[in-house]
């Protein structure tokens, strides 16, 4: 039996699991820090001070079991055909069983993946947020004192992230406390590459240079690295310039989390 076949299997034996209840978001205050690095790759450079208002962050990634939800409201479409779930890739681990869209067993809790960048959007969206800047989501993971990881600048370790393993080998979201950034935000080192809402563009970031308009085409910086990806790659500072990333599609290791 095919992989696929076997999860809607598994599924149908599964009853459904109640709505998601809302995904915690943890506080980050305004002030200064220091974006980039100067002895990371090029796309890194050069490392300098960004000012951001005050703003909340998802405590973890948004799961397979929250999307599944989503799903159920809005289709893997939208009005004008956009994807905002690649349902019909191998990789997916939600799929429509009985009328209604559920995540497979045993991936309920695990990051949602194949989501393009505007579904990403969407959904945060429907819920009064959005997709946190790069400069945010660098802010959130790695405070205000230069680190390198979440943690601090301890190599990582199988108690902190989810990184080289194989491929599509996810593991559910907060499964790794010791990894937590210093406000607390989880899963910031690995497990699923994560959109933000800037345009992948040079640095010093400016908000006000057009790189977040949603409207605007072009690959979406995307941050965190992998669980398939080395631990040099899930620096709070690498941008995944290698990765693919096209933002009309979704991808078997970038998922997302939302701000406001």
């Amino acid at each position: 039996m095919r992989a696929v076949e076997l999860c809607l299997a598994l599924a149908l034996l599964v009853p459904p699991a109640p709505a998601p209840a809302a995904t915690p978001m943890i506080d980050i205050p305004a002030g200064t820090f220091r974006m980039g690095s100067d002895s990371g790759p090029a796309d890194e450079r050069p490392a300098h001070e960004v000012m951001l208002s005050a703003f909340s962050i998802d405590r973890t990634p948004v799961t397979n079991a929250d999307f599944a939800e989503f799903l159920d409201a809005h289709g893997p479409r939208g009005a004008k055909g956009e994807r905002y779930f690649d349902d019909d890739d191998p990789d997916a681990r939600i799929h429509r069983v009985q009328g209604r869209w559920r995540a497979d067993f045993p991936y309920e809790n695990h990051p949602v993946v194949e989501v393009p960048w505007r579904g990403a959007h969407k959904y945060c969206a429907r819920l009064g947020k959005r997709l946190p800047t790069e400069a945010e989501w660098e802010k959130a993971a790695r405070g205000t004192d230069g680190r390198r990881y979440p943690w601090g600048n301890v190599a990582p370790d199988a108690t902190r992230a989810r990184f080289g393993a194989g491929y599509n080998a996810t593991a559910p979201v907060a499964s790794h406390p010791r990894g937590a950034s210093p406000y607390g935000v989880l899963d910031m080192a690995g497990n699923v590459w994560q959109w933000t809402s800037s345009l992948y563009r040079p640095y010093p970031y400016r908000a006000g240079d057009g790189r977040e308009d949603p409207a605007s085409p072009g690959p979406r910086a995307t941050r965190g690295g992998a669980h398939d990806w080395p631990a040099e790659d899930i620096t709070s500072t690498h941008r995944g310039r290698d990765l693919s990333r096209a933002p009309a599609s979704g991808h078997h290791n970038i998922g997302f989390r939302c701000a406001r």
